[in-house]
């Protein structure tokens, strides 16, 4: 694909129809679609926080942020050594946070960004694309803080895009093509709350709404 025909209008087009873009690797100039015969999906009351994640989110041992480094999070993601990220993705990823399309969630330990995720809504649907991690456990802390902010906004649809054995054991699974176009034409006509998503959330918000109380 000529990546000079990839705008964010264009990205978002993409997303409401089922498909999304990537490179082969940060070196490729090239872009091409991706359309999944069977999509990963975290059904968002079936998220699994352990016993010793849940420790670690209680403790407070991470700060978690909503959109306070959108980019450091994309740079993060693009530093793996295997990652889709290219230069062209990368930048209409911060064009989509800037028009407010794209969110990111940072986990600080201090003043270091040690993990995070981000992704892109639509309507109720978001599209989680990549996530980071450079201590034990902080990618699935931003994950959790994630899905709780869904949960609250009333979001019906969080997409992974693929299944790995690592969100499967989280709780994430894998739906046919047809079945996650049906879910995602639904998320696209329902809207969300939000203020609730980018209300402050505490470590005992996120454990209620996986049901760890103590």
């Amino acid at each position: 694909m000529d990546h000079v025909d990839l705008n964010p209008e264009l990205l978002l087009q993409a997303y409401a129809n089922g498909v999304f873009p990537m490179a082969e690797n940060r070196d490729d100039d090239d872009i091409y679609w991706v359309d999944p015969t069977h999509r990963g999906v975290f059904p968002l009351d079936s998220f699994h926080i352990s016993r010793t994640l849940a420790r670690t989110i209680r403790r407070g041992r991470f700060s978690v942020t909503l959109n306070r480094d959108f980019a450091g999070v994309v740079d993060g993601c693009a530093a793996r050594e295997e990652t889709w990220i290219n230069d062209t993705i990368y930048d209409l990823y911060l064009s989509l946070n800037d028009l407010g399309y794209a969110h990111s969630v940072e986990v600080y330990e201090g003043t270091s960004l040690v993990g995070g995720v981000y992704g892109v809504t639509l309507g109720s649907a978001f599209f989680g694309e990549s996530m980071f991690s450079r201590r034990t456990d902080a990618s699935k802390v931003a994950l959790a803080y994630l899905v709780a902010r869904l949960k609250r906004a009333g979001f019906t649809l969080f997409d992974t895009q693929f299944l790995t054995p690592h969100l499967a054991s989280l709780g994430a699974i894998e739906i046919p093509r047809e079945e996650y176009r049906a879910q995602l034409a639904e998320a696209l006509q329902r809207p969300v709350d939000g203020t609730a998503f980018t209300a402050p959330l505490t470590p005992q918000d996120v454990l209620h709404e996986r049901g760890h109380t103590s």
